[in-house]
C-alpha cells in the first residue's frame, strides 16, 4: 500500500537539517519500500504492508528519533485519504503557493473557526474532513493567523501548501 508521510519539523538544531537522502534510507531500513522524497521539507512516500496510519505513525515516529536524536510529530496519510485531501481543496483557482492546508492528527471541527477569527485579516478559511485550508490571500509568511495555527492551540498537524499537496497527490497517483 502506498502512504505519504509529513513530518512537522526537518530541523534537528542549530544548524542541523534532515537530509531527504537521509530520510529515505530511515524508512528503507525499517522495511518501507519505494521511499522518495519532495523538496527538502519532509514529505516521505513510499509502500508498506497495510496498517493503521497510527501505527506507521508511531513506527516513523520512533525510527526517526533513534537516527537522527530528536523526536519530531510526522502524520500518514494513506494514497487514497491524500488524493481526496487533495481533491477537498477549496480554493482550486488560487495561486497554490498562497494556499496552504494545517494536516491534522486528530480532526479538527467548525468551532475553530471561531478562535482563528480575531487573527484573520484577509484571510479565508475552511475546516474540510477535519483539516484546516487557509487562502491566505497573499504571502503566508505575512499573516498574524499563523501565530494561531500552532501545535500548542490546534493539536498535533503539520502545514503544506497547496503546490506540495498537488506534486505529492500526483507521486500517489
Amino acid at each position: 500500500m502506498i502512504y505519504v508521510a509529513l513530518l512537522h519539523s526537518i530541523v534537528l538544531g542549530a544548524g542541523r537539517r534532515v537530509v531527504m537522502a537521509d530520510l529515505r534510507r530511515m524508512a528503507g531500513d525499517i522495511g518501507y519500500t519505494d521511499c522518495r522524497t519532495l523538496v527538502s521539507t519532509g514529505n516521505l512516500v513510499f509502500q508498506a504492508a497495510q496498517s493503521s496510519v497510527s501505527d506507521i505513525e508511531a513506527v516513523l515516529e520512533t525510527a526517526f528519533a533513534n537516527r537522527f536524536g530528536k523526536h519530531v510529530d510526522i502524520l500518514v496519510r494513506s494514497r487514497e485519504d491524500w488524493l481526496r485531501l487533495a481533491a477537498a481543496n477549496p480554493f482550486p483557482g488560487r495561486d497554490g503557493s498562497e494556499v496552504g492546508v494545517r494536516i491534522m492528527r486528530s480532526p479538527l471541527d467548525e468551532s475553530i473557526k471561531n478562535l482563528l477569527e480575531r487573527h484573520r485579516d484577509r484571510e479565508q478559511i475552511a475546516v474540510i474532513d477535519g483539516n484546516l485550508w487557509v487562502d491566505f490571500g497573499g504571502k503566508a509568511s505575512e499573516t498574524r493567523l499563523l501565530s494561531a495555527m500552532t501545535t500548542k492551540k490546534l493539536g498535533i498537524g503539520t502545514s503544506r501548501n497547496a503546490n506540495t499537496v498537488a506534486r505529492l497527490a500526483e507521486m500517489v497517483a
